[in-house]
């Protein structure tokens, strides 16, 4: 998708369901939003994956006028306040990191969590970002690729489909784009205002990184307070493609923790946005309105604890426990809940075959007659449900 933020057109990717935590993620200099496909595509069974290109990156445009790392923080701010979005959790690489400091420093209140990965508060000499950027408008990138590509994979590396990839997103950035950033770059200096930023912190470096090394990590950590630091063996600047595995399991881990610290204040309140947007509003409304003072009880106990203290976690994806509710209630018979929850089946993802397959682990396990009671009304609300649209 696009965003339009007064003359700047942002291009945006969104992986994973509305109702899940927005988690944004930015790219490193001379790369796109794709740097961070692996990971977007894991996390996105847990979070709102949400990535933009930066100015002058991929298909986002450079805007009017000279930008640097604050303006490009409002471009993020700017993209959210678009997709509605009040709190997200942030994460950047590279110039995508300083980009995430600058923005978790503006608007603190907005960032629930920061992920630095290969990044730093400052990257001297600012002289040599200024040739480099001249370099870049003077002859093209072509002159600094083999250079660039030296700094970002490791010699082992090298001749791999992820170094190859990486080439591709580099000689595809205008050269303008990557200029303007490498400036930014060069004017940009946080190591005095970091140790303002309070929110859990996860750092992440390659251990053969030479663009910002171990020991810009290690500044970082001791500036932050409470942060955490993951060495990556085997990894130079953008572990985000070289070793992707390694850098999911490490933001993995940080967000589950993260979120399990991060109870909702109000389990009602969490547990009625979920309702809402599994069984749709119209749904609620109802239930909400035939709501006597005889079930009042059991209708806030049901949100409170079903809704906000099970469905509303973020360690399945709303697709997983679609599923795992219609298994449960088809083998236990529960027909009237499982009528209600294949109809919710349109708001979660889960699909009529992977519904079918799940009902033949019913019928394994469960026994044949609840499964096909289970397929029976599986077909009867689906054909419901079709002749409705």
């Amino acid at each position: 998708m696009f965003v339009d933020l007064d003359g700047l057109t942002v291009h945006v990717r969104i992986d994973g369901d509305a109702g899940r935590p927005p988690l944004v993620l930015l790219h490193s200099l001379g790369t796109c939003l794709e740097v961070w496909d692996a990971q977007a595509e894991a996390l996105a069974r847990e979070f709102r994956v949400i990535r933009p290109d930066l100015r002058g990156h991929g298909l986002t445009g450079l805007g009017a006028g000279d930008a640097g790392i604050e303006d490009m923080a409002r471009d993020v701010l700017g993209v959210l306040d678009a997709l509605g979005v009040d709190q997200a959790h942030l994460g950047g690489l590279s110039i995508g990191g300083l980009v995430a400091q600058a923005l978790a420093l503006a608007a603190p209140a907005r960032v629930l969590s920061l992920m630095l990965c290969d990044t730093a508060m400052v990257f001297p000499p600012a002289q040599m970002w200024r040739d480099r950027a001249a370099l870049a408008r003077a002859q093209g990138l072509d002159v600094l690729e083999d250079g660039v590509l030296a700094r970002w994979v490791t010699p082992a590396g090298m001749d791999t489909a992820a170094a190859r990839g990486l080439r591709a997103m580099l000689r595809r950035t205008p050269a303008e784009g990557y200029a303007a950033a490498a400036d930014a770059l060069g004017d940009c200096d946080l190591s005095e205002r970091i140790a303002a930023l309070a929110m859990p912190t996860l750092i992440i470096v390659g251990d053969q990184d030479q663009a910002t090394p171990v020991a810009a990590a290690q500044a970082m950590q001791a500036a932050i307070a409470g942060s955490e630091l993951v060495v990556l063996a085997g990894a130079a600047h953008i572990p985000t493609v070289e070793c992707p595995a390694a850098v999911t399991e490490a933001m993995q881990g940080f967000l589950r923790r993260v979120c399990a610290a991060e109870e909702p204040a109000d389990f009602y309140a969490a547990g009625l946005a979920v309702r809402r947007q599994v069984l749709g509003q119209a749904h609620v409304a109802r239930a909400t309105a035939a709501t006597t003072d005889f079930d009042r009880v059991f209708q806030a106990f049901i949100t409170r604890t079903a809704w906000g203290g099970v469905w509303a976690r973020p360690e399945l994806d709303r697709r997983t426990r679609s599923l795992l509710t219609l298994v449960l209630l088809a083998g236990l018979g529960r027909e009237e809940e499982f009528r209600l929850h294949i109809r919710a089946s349109r708001n979660t993802g889960a699909t009529a075959a992977e519904i079918a397959a799940a009902l033949l682990h019913v019928a394994v396990y469960a026994g044949i007659p609840a499964a096909n009671t289970a397929m029976r009304i599986a077909k009867e609300m689906f054909a419901e449900m079709e002749s409705q649209t």
